[in-house]
């Protein structure tokens, strides 16, 4: 039997910066004390670990329905401390373009809530898109459980094929291969053939960051003066290079607040266009091949002048391109890059792809989360993925007044669904309900005309006083849109 590599949350230290860069000191990463009641512990730690000042931390407050999320874990309090982190990121930048203090932040729970399931409430012309593909979830193997993951045709023809069933097997036949095997094989046996099946393991004990950034000193900065502005990202120009979950809600986060983001895809990797109807509000999309000479120059103009690019591909799958994120800010210096992982950025793991679902199985979440009779569970949203991505946000807006507040140079930022789940798993507190207020998803949706049909969607959950309550946009067709910038 194939030894099972280091999960995730064993995995060694990250590794030091190299020598051109300077890391933001760590004690930024540490969690913070809390300064009295009214400073929520959650919150404090994910802004301390974005380098913001501990003074901010007061103008945040909560309030809505503490029912919400329900799970063995403290969900709740992780997803509403993303969305503060990144709220009061939004207004912190605000301040800075217009002046005057720092707008309070109030967060509503209800509304957090139904956003951290945007894809569940999503309806395209009264149809309810189905989120998990018959061949995806948890299965019995011969010692244990696995989970798999084949939502794209692609990932579940390679599980098929790695398994020896045939292209158009059922999921029963699948069901039987896998209740044969060990849950280790049949993980090693996919992860060969570019396949996703993660088997279920237990809580591990090391934790991971939940942000890493280095400041980039590759030059004279090219980062665009921002003046007074309606809206804290006015005039940002954002390349999304990410899919699924994760990386596109910090880009329709970062729509919302007013950056021009284009998000670039392969027109030989198919997305799912009611994934795109969920996370494209805001936003445009179009499609580049990297590989033709025509379109990489189209790309090379608009890398140009973009102030910030985040990546979301498996680790080193741009670097055959050229964009390898360590040099993209000598080419544009002051650029910002946050990449987005599945597994961490070290350890035997780094490279292997990774979703949401198969993070909860491979860092000890559905262990924890099991039934009485051992059957894995999950949480109640993809909260790693919805977390992280306004997380991702949330850096980017803090780079952009880092810049211009006496800390120039470019920015490299690192996130993974693991340093979430770590966060989760060890470092927040459990915290009873305070209040019985009732939860209604319906307060928090709304309904718009889209170039997929009439959508109903959940409405965005950044909350600071004068922040947009709805995006500019909803989406248009995935990769309708012309590669240029606005």
């Amino acid at each position: 039997m194939t030894e099972r590599p280091t999960p995730p949350a064993e995995q060694s230290p990250t590794e030091q910066p190299p020598a051109e860069q300077t890391p933001v000191p760590q004690s930024a990463a540490a969690r913070p004390p809390v300064d009295g009641p009214t400073v929520d512990g959650p919150t404090a730690h994910a802004w301390a670990a974005l380098g913001g000042s501990a003074d901010l931390l007061e103008r945040v407050s909560f309030h809505g329905p503490d029912a919400v999320l329900p799970s063995g874990l403290p969900v709740r309090q992780l997803a509403r401390a993303t969305v503060a982190a990144c709220s009061l990121a939004a207004a912190e930048l605000a301040a800075h373009r217009n002046g005057g203090p720092v707008p309070a932040v109030r967060v509503d729970q209800g509304a957090v809530a139904t956003a951290f399931v945007s894809e569940r409430h999503l309806t395209v012309d009264g149809r309810t898109p189905v989120t998990f593909a018959p061949h995806s979830g948890f299965w019995r193997t011969a010692d244990g459980w696995v989970r798999t993951h084949a939502n794209y045709p692609h990932h579940r023809t390679r599980l098929l094929t790695a398994l020896g069933l045939p292209a158009d097997a059922r999921p029963e036949q699948l069901a039987k291969v896998l209740g044969e095997q060990p849950a280790e094989r049949i993980q090693e046996r996919a992860y060969e053939a570019g396949a996703l099946a993660v088997a279920v393991a237990p809580v591990g004990d090391t934790a991971h960051p939940l942000v890493e950034t280095r400041i980039v000193d590759s030059g004279p900065s090219t980062a665009r003066p921002l003046g007074p502005a309606a809206l804290p990202a006015a005039g940002i120009r954002v390349l999304d290079l990410t899919r699924v979950i994760a990386g596109p809600v910090a880009t329709r986060t970062l729509a919302l607040l007013g950056a021009d983001v284009l998000r670039v895809d392969s027109p030989h990797l198919p997305e799912a266009d009611d994934a795109h109807a969920d996370t494209g509000f805001g936003k445009r999309s179009t499609r580049l091949d990297l590989a033709d000479p025509v379109d990489r120059a189209v790309f090379e103009d608009l890398l140009a002048s973009a102030d910030v690019v985040i990546t979301g591909y498996r680790p080193g799958a741009l670097d055959a391109h050229g964009l390898a994120p360590d040099a993209l800010p000598a080419r544009r210096p002051g650029l910002i890059v946050a990449q987005l992982c599945a597994w961490g950025w070290t350890g035997p793991w780094a490279g292997r792809r990774g979703f949401d679902s198969l993070v909860q199985a491979g860092v000890g979440i559905a262990a924890h989360e099991s039934a009485p009779d051992g059957h894995p569970g999950v949480l109640p949203a993809q909260a790693l993925d919805h977390g992280t991505g306004y997380l991702i946000a949330a850096a980017v807006l803090r780079a952009l007044t880092d810049q211009r507040t006496g800390r120039p140079g470019g920015r490299h930022l690192r996130f993974s669904l693991a340093g979430t789940a770590s966060w989760l798993l060890h470092d927040i507190e459990p915290e009873a309900s305070a209040n019985d207020e009732p939860y209604d998803p319906e307060r928090w949706l709304a309904e718009a005309d889209s170039g997929y049909g009439r959508l109903r969607h959940a409405l965005p959950p950044i909350a600071y006083d004068g922040a947009p309550t709805d995006w500019s946009r909803p989406p248009g067709r995935w990769g309708s849109d012309p590669a240029t910038w606005l």
